[in-house]
Parts: structure tokens; C-alpha cells; sequence
């Protein structure tokens, strides 16, 4: 499957394909390898008492930041087309949602941080990004 998301029937670059429905483009929002990244790094880390695991983390979510824009970005697609830029940032901003959702360190390291709060974010951006229009069409 593509991560490249089809809105509209022009788009389609091949004849099998179809316009993608709410539930897809759910699905290719939502970077789940790099949050399976995320949560595999921060597990080993917190398991380890020997590092500042604060310090590594931050630097890790910075460094899935980058890497979830680029994930879309760049890997292939099968396709011709290929994600756009603000599928991208999208897709950052369903990391960071979802990373923050998952909770534990290095959130716990800010004070007004509560679980319930990603918890909540989570549910809601899943629910709305499947209704941000990629391209912007004109009305006649």
C-alpha cells in the first residue's frame, strides 16, 4: 500500500486504486513505524539506570520528528506520486501526538504535563486528520 493519499478521482495513477476513505487515509497519516520506533528506544531506555534517560529521550523525539517528515517523504510509494509536503507535516504532528499519548518520560519532565491530556489529543487529531483536505480545490 502507498502512502500516498488519493482525494480525488485525477489523482488516481493507476486504474486498481481508489480514492482513499476516511479509515485509509487514517492509516497513512499516522507514522506507526516510527512511533514502534519511538516506543521500542524509549522502553530500552527506561529499562537502563544508567543513563540520563531525560536527556537521550528529548533527543530522540527530536530525531523521530525529522525522521517521520522524511519516512513519508522520501520512501517509495509504488507510485508516481508521491506524498505531499503538508502529509508530512501531518504525519509529524500525529507522532508527536501519539508519542505523547503513549506518556512516561521524558513528558513526566514537564509540569503542567497530566497523561489524561495525550490521551485526549490522541483521540481527538485521529478523529479530525482524515478531514484536512490535502490540495485545495477551486469552487466554481
Amino acid at each position: 500500500m502507498s502512502r500516498c493519499i488519493v482525494e480525488a478521482e485525477l489523482q488516481k495513477s493507476e486504474k486498481k486504486s481508489d480514492v482513499d476513505n476516511y479509515l485509509d487515509k487514517i492509516m497513512k497519516y499516522i507514522p506507526s513505524e516510527i512511533v514502534g520506533v519511538w516506543i521500542t528506544i524509549k522502553t530500552m531506555v527506561e529499562r537502563n539506570s544508567n543513563v540520563p534517560a531525560n536527556g537521550i529521550l528529548w533527543g530522540i523525539f527530536i530525531f523521530c520528528l525529522f525522521l517521520t517528515f522524511a519516512y513519508i517523504r522520501l520512501l517509495p510509494t509504488g507510485s508516481k506520486r508521491k506524498p505531499t509536503i503538508k502529509q508530512g507535516i501531518i504525519s509529524v504532528g500525529a507522532f508527536i501526538v501519539w508519542a505523547i499519548a503513549i506518556g512516561g518520560k521524558p513528558f513526566t519532565s514537564i509540569s503542567w504535563y497530566q497523561p489524561i491530556y495525550g490521551s485526549i489529543l490522541m483521540v481527538l487529531y485521529t478523529v479530525v486528520i482524515p478531514l484536512i483536505p490535502l490540495e485545495i480545490r477551486k469552487l466554481n
